[in-house]
């Protein structure tokens, strides 16, 4: 007992484990404060592209397509590693023996410069997915300044990954979930605690620097046992997971399609896709464009005109947006979408309140599109700081995850990774066609 206790205090006091723990904590701090600049920068540049293209209608058939062929050609010139979303990069790391070559400084940088681009260039794209792979790439990097034990690479990744997340959000307990339910679903039990210290610390940062922000506004929508209530969750669950089943699988099937152009023409597909964005937008009157925050937040809270048409355009721009292989997330295109379409369901078939079935019809949509039923609930919850919907939404991001599974039986961002390594070698694939 007395020599246990004295390891421990040896452990405790070293020098060693010190230097761990600044490098750990410092590295949380500083995912926070750079996630939370990635997003006002983002955010920025997604208001300036709908400024100018406001002004000047005939711009984005120019910016568009020429500047996803400019972000293409800089990301596989100096970025290689920055392409799409970053979860799958996330997750390939995890068992990747070249890690290097998907998560480091380089990328990091190239994540958050490349993606305000694509934001300025009117793509349809988010940045929390690119935040996960900013943090995780922040917080193994740093590794080379202490000597962390073997165990703490996964580790590291898994936590650099979830606090990227949650200080892109906004929603620390979004972060934790979307780390054990999606990033990591086997966890070894002494990592746990790694993700909710870097989570917490992330978090702090960013609500120290946004405050208590709710990016789709407050909801204040209840829910009380009723036959026409139950009635609306399923039906929105079921269309709202088959939508995003369809999405996901399109995204599957169209990356592998188009993986072989990708690789030998990228700057022909890119600029091919970014004309499609360009008159999608156009369609929209740009309302497809972007994160799809703004259209989001009038249609959760109600303040905005809607155009019934939204769901589809945006279902559209954010799929042509992400097969250009440009760094860049779904997860905020795909909530506008599910808001979008439930905004829909309540006008031809109002059988509960518009903002009780755009919530369900969200968190059933992009339950479907991620299939991670937990970490859409928390989202959404945590995003419209609104607990008392907690049973209905649980109840349609399950069913929508179930029904989503029937059309797309495996996990999109578990395929997209899958691309990013051979399991057999631990090195990059030549299937990846920059995805």
């Amino acid at each position: 007992m007395r020599g246990r206790i004295s390891r421990s205090r040896r452990k405790l006091f070293s020098a060693r484990a010190w230097r761990m723990r600044l490098v750990f904590w410092l590295g949380a701090l500083l995912i926070g404060f750079l996630t939370v600049m990635f997003v006002l920068m983002a955010k920025q540049a997604d208001k300036t592209f709908l400024q100018l293209a406001e002004r000047y209608p005939w711009m984005p058939f120019i910016v568009t397509p020429l500047g996803l062929m400019l972000i293409s050609y800089l990301t596989r010139r100096f970025f290689p590693g920055a392409e799409g979303s970053g979860v799958p990069q996330t997750i390939a790391a995890l068992q990747a023996k070249n890690r290097s070559a998907l998560l480091s400084f380089r990328i990091a940088i190239g994540k958050i410069l490349m993606t305000i681009m694509g934001l300025f260039s009117g793509a349809s794209i988010g940045v929390q997915g690119p935040s996960v792979h900013i943090g995780a790439s922040i917080l193994y990097s740093l590794r080379r300044f202490a000597h962390f034990p073997k165990f703490y690479r996964q580790a590291l990744i898994a936590a650099g990954g979830a606090a990227g997340f949650a200080a892109a959000f906004n929603t620390p307990l979004a972060g934790i979930v979307f780390a054990f339910e999606e990033i990591r679903r086997n966890f070894e039990h002494r990592s746990s605690g790694i993700v909710m210290i870097a989570v917490i610390l992330a978090g702090m940062t960013a609500i120290a620097l946004l405050g208590n922000l709710t990016y789709f506004g407050v909801s204040d929508v209840s829910f009380e046992f009723d036959p026409r209530l139950l009635a609306s969750i399923v039906v929105c669950a079921v269309v709202g997971g088959l939508l995003g089943g369809l999405f996901s699988q399109g995204l599957i099937s169209g990356s592998r399609l188009i993986a072989p152009w990708l690789r030998d023409y990228p700057l022909t597909v890119a600029l091919v896709l970014g004309l499609l964005v360009a008159s999608i937008g156009h369609l929209s009157g740009y309302g497809s464009s972007g994160t799809g925050y703004q259209a989001a937040y009038g249609i959760v809270t109600g303040s905005s005109e809607f155009d019934p048409w939204f769901p589809l355009y945006k279902f559209l721009a954010t799929m042509a947006s992400y097969l250009t292989g440009i760094p860049g997330g779904i997860f905020a295109p795909s909530l506008a979408t599910g808001a979008g379409l439930g905004m829909d369901l309540a006008h031809f078939l109002p059988l509960a309140p518009v903002a009780f079935m755009v919530m369900v019809t969200m968190v059933a949509y992009f339950s479907g599109v991620i299939q991670a039923p937990i970490t859409s609930t928390v989202i959404v919850l945590e995003m419209t700081a609104n607990h008392n919907m907690i049973f209905p939404l649980m109840i349609s991001a399950f069913i929508g995850y179930g029904i989503s599974t029937l059309v797309c039986p495996h996990s999109l961002f578990r395929v997209l990774a899958d691309s990013f390594f051979d399991r057999d070698s631990g090195s990059r694939s030549s299937r990846d066609g920059g995805l």
